[in-house]
């Protein structure tokens, strides 16, 4: 069969550089394209129809390196795949699974090449390798695998709650697509030689349950985050029946579904029995006044192409009320001020997402190469002030452990030679509803230490954690 071409093959248009007395951000508008993934010697004679085949992008995921190395042939030379050995057998925290569709967007409008791809922003978090990882601090001494104590503030299995109105429910433990940076790396995906992970022990049907007991149970409960893993590995009948079942919970009302792979994999929510499924919810939810959402997370411009877009507005037309982006700040993919206001104008202008957060990277271990210190994130919040419209400037958050998603200048006290930050919260978790101390204490978060100044580093060298 003669493949047909992309959905465009345009290039996107050059950036012009701003003049000396200028802006220090110029806008130019830059319509999306579907790279052609047939420049890839693995994928030259896919068609249009199986690139928009979800089953055709599942099946077709990379989840190993021969895989890569099938679909970019000799585009990279063998140090490439030493290094992502190296890697994969020593370093990972989340096992290789890229779909096609984002394996697209990696080095879209350039000749492939070893040093082209290494730089990347898009593979530098989803095909980490070894040398993208510090040497001297891999993972800060307060790194942990569940850097945000979710597990610990379980109500029910993958039900955790943090937030007083608020609950974030893991239906499951999978995604279409692994991220390096994962949040939740030691609960989500395959274990790898360095995490293994844990495991949700209850049926589906079992844990499904145990949530709406819960959630009946505790009437203050009002707004519902449902996520895993990922919604959209999760059978849509069974996702409906999940949704429908918070819809009939009268103090229930706000429902956003977490989905990475409204991204990743478009494909999955263009699907017609997805599309009239979700058509269904949205009409109930709007039925009963609740506010039904979408949250997906793109971290970068090149991410956003046409069939994005596309699923994008079929969801806000069957009557979702709002798709948002809610990305994660990292070195070496997005955190400048010009990458995070591409990413904002090609989400809010081209794509019909709203940009909403950027998290900075959590405290897992081996991610130290990703993460900012605070200060960066704060002048990152005041160089992106001003240019996008005031209901699609994202927020840059910190999610501080034991305390929750906070504004980066909302600190109350920080030792910049030594990284610390310091921080309030004004409600109690579940793990806390007897502590009468906890709105009354201050809780640490703590910067990469190779940002600190040198007698920072010094001072963490000579000092161990529990001092």
């Amino acid at each position: 069969m003669t493949p047909t071409q992309p959905l465009a093959t345009a290039t996107r248009p050059t950036p012009v550089a701003p003049p000396a007395a200028g802006q220090p951000y110029e806008y130019r508008r830059a319509p999306l394209v579907e790279p052609d993934w047939t420049r890839f010697p693995g994928w030259r004679h896919v068609t249009r129809d199986q690139w928009e085949s979800a089953q055709w992008q599942r099946v077709n995921c990379v989840k190993n390196i021969k895989q890569l190395r099938t679909v970019l042939g000799d585009t990279v030379d063998e140090s490439f795949y030493a290094d992502l050995t190296a890697d994969q057998h020593a370093l990972a925290t989340m096992s290789m699974l890229v779909p096609p569709q984002m394996l697209n967007t990696m080095v879209p409008f350039a000749p492939m090449t070893t040093e082209a791809f290494l730089a990347d922003p898009v593979r530098r978090y989803m095909i980490p390798v070894a040398s993208d990882r510090r040497t001297d601090w891999p993972s800060h001494p307060y790194a942990s695998r569940d850097s945000l104590h979710e597990h610990d503030m379980w109500v029910a299995e993958g039900l955790t709650h943090r937030y007083p109105t608020k609950v974030l429910a893991e239906l499951l433990s999978t995604c279409p697509q692994y991220c390096g940076h994962c949040t939740r790396m030691d609960l989500v995906g395959n274990s790898t030689p360095a995490v293994d992970k844990l495991k949700l022990t209850l049926k589906p049907v079992d844990r499904y349950d145990a949530h709406i007991t819960y959630l009946k149970a505790h009437p203050g409960v009002r707004d519902v985050v449902v996520s895993g893993g990922d919604v959209a590995n999760v059978p849509w009948r069974n996702l409906e029946s999940y949704l429908m079942r918070l819809l009939e919970i009268e103090t229930i009302r706000d429902i956003r579904l977490a989905t990475k792979a409204l991204m990743g994999l478009p494909q999955h929510w263009l699907q017609p029995d997805v599309v009239e499924g979700l058509e269904r919810v949205a009409r109930t939810a709007a039925r009963r006044g609740v506010n039904l959402a979408i949250h997906t997370h793109v971290n970068h411009a090149q991410s956003l192409t046409p069939l994005v877009a596309r699923a994008a507005q079929t969801a806000l037309d069957v009557g979702v009320r709002d798709v948002r982006n809610q990305g994660v700040l990292m070195r070496g993919v997005n955190a400048t001020a010009p990458d995070l206001l591409d990413l904002c104008f090609a989400l809010q202008g081209e794509a019909g997402i709203l940009p909403y957060y950027f998290y900075m990277c959590d405290m897992i271990p081996n991610a130290e190469h990703w993460r900012v210190p605070v200060w960066h994130a704060q002048q990152l919040q005041h160089d992106i002030m001003g240019y996008l419209p005031g209901y699609a400037t994202p927020r840059i958050v910190c999610d501080v452990p034991f305390v929750g998603k906070r504004w980066v200048h909302m600190l109350t006290e920080y030792d910049r030679e030594r990284g610390i930050s310091y921080w309030t919260k004004n409600y109690r978790t579940s793990i806390e509803q007897t502590d009468l101390e906890a709105l009354d204490k201050r809780y640490a978060y703590y910067d990469p230490i190779d940002t600190l100044p040198e007698s920072g580093q010094d001072w963490w060298t000579t000092h161990r954690v529990d001092d």
